[in-house]
């Protein structure tokens, strides 16, 4: 009794309620610098790609015939390149082409991917066999080399075919993964009891396969991003990817690699966007799978000794 009501004085503490997942997913995510350093570059540069184009006063697509191969100055902040185009101007336009193909690709591809592998997963048999045999034959084809072979033809489609033809060759390991994760999930007994009460397999995948598995896909579609922007940038290289008149990243380093020494403002920011964009993306990636891994204990916590003491006892 006495416990009972000293428990229930003014000054006593209130019962706390324990953090849900989100508020301790979150909490380690802001504990780890290197995520919200990759995090804040992120935002600048999407804030870069889809503001750029409102605070630059030239179109990416104009000519400025009185300033050829200028060097970056208050009329135009990156310089212009060959035929007077302002570097600015083009270099965000393709940094937003790049990061909306990247998105698209990265979005599809995992979607693909999860609806695949759980589906093969969890029905099996001759589900699981044939699904199985499509992804191991996208595999073995060499995709670069298809993707460019079949682009051309596409053209009449628009970057949105090329996003498409992307997402395509883009899913089949994910899927085996999902695959792997579905076989141990329907063995689980939320998902037995589910079977036992009559609920329909595409509901027992969507309510109970996919959620838990979400962690998985969250990581891989982040980091799928800055896959699918590589990719992007590599095809229009070669030129393969978007073509003339619209710019990515890709056609912007392509068309100036050869002016990198004698006017590197054309070639260097550019390239130089595309790097942080790939770099910023791991660092997140790497952030949520420590953040969404209930087995991670940060450093951190590792390092810090109960109590605050800073040594063991005399």
């Amino acid at each position: 009794m006495t416990a009972v009501i000293e428990s229930s004085a003014p000054g006593a503490r209130p019962a706390t309620r324990p953090a849900g997942r989100t508020t301790v997913v979150l909490r380690r995510f802001l504990r780890n610098r290197s995520a919200l350093a990759g995090a804040a570059a992120l935002l600048l540069l999407f804030l870069l790609a889809f503001a750029g184009p409102l605070v630059s006063p030239w179109d990416y697509s104009h000519i400025d015939y009185t300033a050829l191969r200028s060097g970056p100055g208050p009329d135009h902040w990156w310089g212009t390149n060959r035929i007077g185009q302002d570097v600015f101007a083009q270099t965000v336009r393709g940094l937003q082409k790049s990061l909306v193909i990247g998105l698209l690709v990265a979005l599809f591809s995992t979607v693909l991917a999860s609806l695949v592998g759980a589906c093969a997963g969890y029905f099996g048999g001759w589900t699981d066999r044939l699904l199985m045999f499509f992804v191991d034959l996208l595999l073995v084809f060499p995709s670069f080399l298809i993707i460019a072979i079949i682009s051309p033809r596409l053209r009449g489609g628009g970057w949105i075919a090329f996003v498409a033809l992307l997402a395509v060759f883009g899913w089949m390991i994910t899927a085996r993964v999902v695959r792997s994760m579905t076989l141990s999930l329907k063995e689980r007994e939320f998902v037995k009891a589910a079977v036992y009460m009559g609920v329909g397999p595409l509901r027992i995948i969507w309510r109970h396969v996919l959620p838990n598995i979400a962690s998985f896909l969250i990581i891989d579609a982040t980091i799928a991003v800055g896959g699918a922007v590589m990719s992007e940038t590599a095809l229009s290289y070669f030129g393969f990817g978007v073509q003339a008149p619209d710019v990515s990243l890709g056609t912007l380093i392509a068309g100036t690699t050869g002016a990198a020494v004698t006017y590197p403002w054309m070639f260097f920011f550019a390239a130089g966007l595309l790097i942080a964009f790939v770099l910023a993306v791991n660092l997140v990636g790497d952030g949520l799978r420590d953040a969404l891994d209930p087995t991670t204990t940060t450093r951190a916590a590792r390092r810090t000794p109960r109590n605050g003491s800073k040594g063991g006892a005399r």
